[in-house]
C-alpha cells in the first residue's frame, strides 16, 4: 500500500526537534523572523497592561484554556473536559472557539456534548453574547490564553509534556508563541501527555510549580476506545493487535496519534495531511482504497467530523479513536479551582 504522508509534518518535525548541523543552520536562518515575533509579542503584552488596548469583561463567568506552543497540546480535550465537569453540575456551558480551519473543533464540541451551546467566532465579546441570548450560564473558551483583550475569571494553560522534545525557539524557528515568562498569566496548569512518560509529566510539572500561584495538574489523554464511523459501534483498543492499520489524520501532532496506535501492537501504516485539512473527493477515495486493502483505517475525532458525512457506502468504515482524560495529579485542585468561578444555579 502506499505509503501517504505530509511533507509540511516532516519538515516541522526536523526544524524543531532535530539536533543535527543541517537543522541548527535553518533554525538559525530564521532567528530574524522569530525575534519579530517575538518583539511583537511582547509589545503586544505591555500595550495590554498599561491599558492602550481595551480589555473587555465577559457576560458571563468565563474559564479560558489555551496553550503556549502551536497545537497538539490538548487544550480541546482539555476544554471540552471542563464544559462537561459544569454540565454535569447542571450549568449549561457555552463553549466559545474562534472557528478556525472550517470549524473542526466547534463540530467535535457539539458532537460530544450536545447540552452545550458552540460558538464559533474570532469575536469572542460577540460570540458570548449570543451564548447568553441561547441560554448558556458559564462559558468555556478554546484556544483563549493569547487573547489579551479579554478578562476570564480562570485562566488554564495547557502544557505538553511533549513539548520538551522540541527547542526553545519562538515561532517559526520554534514552536513557542510565548516563553516561561507568560506564566504570570496563569491561575492553573495542566500538563498534558500523550506518548510522554509519566516521569517526564512530573519532572515538567515540577518546574512549573515553581513559576505559577495556582495548581499543577497532570492530566494523561489515552486511546479509551474505537468507535465506527458511521455505526458508532465500540471496539477495544486491544483488538487491534495484529492488525493491519492504517493511521490517519489532519491534526498538529500527528506522531502522538501514531505513537497510540501502535502502542495497539498493530501493525501501522501512517497517511497525513497538515492541520485542518479539508478532506477532497481524491483523499476520501485513497482512504476507501486503503480501508479495503488494510484491516482498519483509524482516524481521529477531529477527522471523523469532516469525514462521516462524506464516506462512501462500499467501503468499511474507519475506526475513530475516541481519547480519555485521565487525572494523574491534581485533578481535585483544578475541580477546585472551576467550582470557585460559578455560583451553582439555584435549587442545586
Amino acid at each position: 500500500m502506499a505509503r501517504r504522508r505530509s511533507d509540511t509534518h516532516r519538515l516541522i518535525r526536523w526544524l524543531w526537534t532535530s539536533r543535527r548541523i543541517d537543522a541548527r543552520l535553518a533554525r538559525t536562518a530564521l532567528l530574524p523572523v522569530s525575534a519579530l515575533w517575538w518583539t511583537w509579542m511582547r509589545s503586544r503584552r505591555v500595550a495590554y497592561a498599561r491599558g492602550w488596548f481595551p480589555v473587555h469583561d465577559l457576560p458571563l463567568p468565563a474559564v479560558a484554556v489555551g496553550n503556549l506552543t502551536v497545537g497538539g497540546s490538548g487544550k480541546t480535550p482539555i476544554a471540552m473536559w471542563i464544559a462537561r465537569y459544569y454540565a454535569e453540575r447542571g450549568f449549561t456551558p457555552g463553549i466559545l472557539l474562534r472557528g478556525y480551519g472550517g470549524g473542526d473543533e466547534a463540530k467535535i464540541h457539539a458532537r460530544n456534548l450536545p447540552a452545550a451551546h458552540v460558538v464559533a467566532d474570532p469575536d469572542r465579546v460577540a460570540a458570548a453574547e449570543r451564548a447568553l441570548a441561547r441560554g448558556a450560564n458559564v462559558l468555556v473558551l478554546d484556544d483563549a490564553y493569547q487573547r489579551l483583550d479579554l478578562r476570564p475569571d480562570l485562566n488554564v494553560l495547557v502544557v505538553s509534556a511533549e513539548t520538551t522534545r522540541a527547542v526553545d525557539w519562538p515561532l517559526p524557528a520554534g514552536p513557542w508563541r510565548e516563553g516561561w515568562d507568560a506564566l504570570d498569566r496563569a491561575d492553573a496548569v495542566i500538563v498534558t501527555r500523550k506518548r510522554a512518560s509519566r516521569e517526564a509529566a512530573e519532572g515538567l510539572a515540577a518546574e512549573l510549580r515553581a513559576k505559577i500561584r495556582g495548581p499543577v495538574a497532570l492530566a494523561y489523554l489515552g486511546l479509551a476506545r474505537l468507535e465506527g464511523l458511521v455505526s458508532a459501534r465500540s471496539m477495544a483498543p486491544a483488538a487491534l493487535s495484529g492488525r493491519r492499520v492504517v493511521a490517519a489524520s489532519a491534526i498538529a501532532d500527528p506522531e502522538g496519534f501514531v505513537a497510540q496506535t501502535k502502542a495497539t501492537g498493530a501493525a501501522v501504516q501512517v497517511a497525513t495531511w497538515k492541520d485542518h485539512h479539508e478532506y477532497r473527493q481524491e483523499d476520501i477515495a485513497w482512504l476507501a482504497h486503503a480501508a479495503r486493502r488494510a484491516d482498519h483505517v483509524v482516524i481521529t475525532e477531529k477527522d471523523a467530523v469532516k469525514l462521516r458525512d462524506h464516506w462512501p457506502s462500499d467501503a468499511p468504515e474507519p475506526l475513530v479513536a475516541v481519547l480519555d482524560l485521565t487525572w494523574e495529579e491534581g485533578g481535585d485542585a483544578i475541580a477546585v479551582a472551576l467550582d470557585a468561578v460559578v455560583t451553582p444555579p439555584e435549587g442545586l
